[in-house]
């Protein structure tokens, strides 16, 4: 593209969508580069029922397409790649896409999100995807009847573990700590759900199997004693990382690798270049924060466009 668009969203799911939405009615023509997993981490979700709105729980994958449909009805146009890297040296932005492509902007908006952060026990590569795996959505329907674990101890981790019971006739929720960190509403339903047994103060060492994992290592986080636990499936629920990666050295990031944005604002500390939802934001992490930060950062583009021109 030749052209210097006014605004090219990176990445998508709630925070990149509402901002296309946005700087879309504002006629600014915007670009999204939709990235490796278009919709983001709601495209792995299931029930919704935190999402204002809808009285029943509405599936995050219909909620996502319905984000897109809009979003292109309003005017963005979706394009299916990645970026590679970007020059955010000149006032003019330079995006280079996977397909070796470029696109120069005025401004950008970063809505990457974050990535599944793994355990990095030994033999865990070997065995991803052959019993190992970070979404529960995803793989769970594989492990009717069977005997999986999940390890955590926030949301994510009981709202996998009771997910899974749904299929799996017995799952253990391993913890390195003696409580977990989850919503109280969340421990509640996990501590009355009869297929779901707790290990507390276990860390995973090692994942056994040849081919498929049949059994993991666990050692005592206060004795250091092991035992081996017999599993057919485990899932990893830790939390996770930014995906920042390609702006490592160009944008201001905490140690975490988190974009770091002026208070009250989605602005980076790049002129024209704004970070909006799980990219920036390690507290909250809802669908709901980040739709919210995605207009933020459209309305800044707006009023930043506006007064450049």
């Amino acid at each position: 593209m030749t052209e210097v668009q006014n605004v090219v969203i990176i990445g998508s799911g709630p925070a990149g969508y509402t901002a296309a939405i946005y700087t879309a009615r504002a006629n600014l023509k915007p670009i999204m580069i939709s990235g490796l997993q278009p919709g983001g981490q709601l495209t792995i979700t299931t029930d919704v029922e935190n999402y204002p709105g809808y009285e029943n729980p509405i599936q995050g994958p219909w909620l996502m397409e319905q984000m897109k449909k809009q979003s292109e009805n309003v005017g963005t146009k979706v394009i299916s790649n990645m970026v590679t890297s970007i020059d955010l040296n000149s006032k003019i932005k330079k995006l280079t896409l996977d397909d070796g492509s470029e696109i120069n902007t005025k401004s950008v908006i970063i809505s990457t999100g974050a990535q599944a952060r793994w355990l990095n026990a030994k033999n865990e590569d070997k065995l991803k995807g052959f019993g190992i795996s970070a979404c529960a959505t995803c793989d769970g329907f594989f492990f009717k009847d069977k005997i999986v674990a999940v390890v955590g101890g926030g949301n994510s981790a009981a709202e996998e573990a009771l997910f899974l019971t749904n299929f799996a006739a017995k799952v253990f929720l391993i913890h390195r700590k003696d409580k977990l960190r989850s919503e109280k509403i969340l421990q509640d339903r996990l501590i009355k759900n009869p297929k779901i047994e707790f290990l507390w103060n276990k860390k995973v060492e090692e994942y056994l199997g040849d081919k498929n994992l049949s059994s993991v290592l666990l050692s005592d986080t206060l004795t250091e004693e092991k035992m081996e636990l017999n599993i057919d499936g485990l899932f990893v629920a830790i939390g996770h990382d930014p995906a920042t990666e390609i702006f490592k050295g160009k944008l201001e990031m905490d140690n975490e690798g988190y974009i770091i944005t002026k208070p009250d604002s989605t602005q980076t500390n790049v002129i024209g270049v704004f970070a909006a939802g799980d990219v920036k934001d390690k507290i909250y992490r809802q669908a709901v924060t980040a739709a919210g930060m995605g207009c933020m950062a459209a309305l800044e583009v707006e009023k930043y466009i506006s007064e450049d021109s």
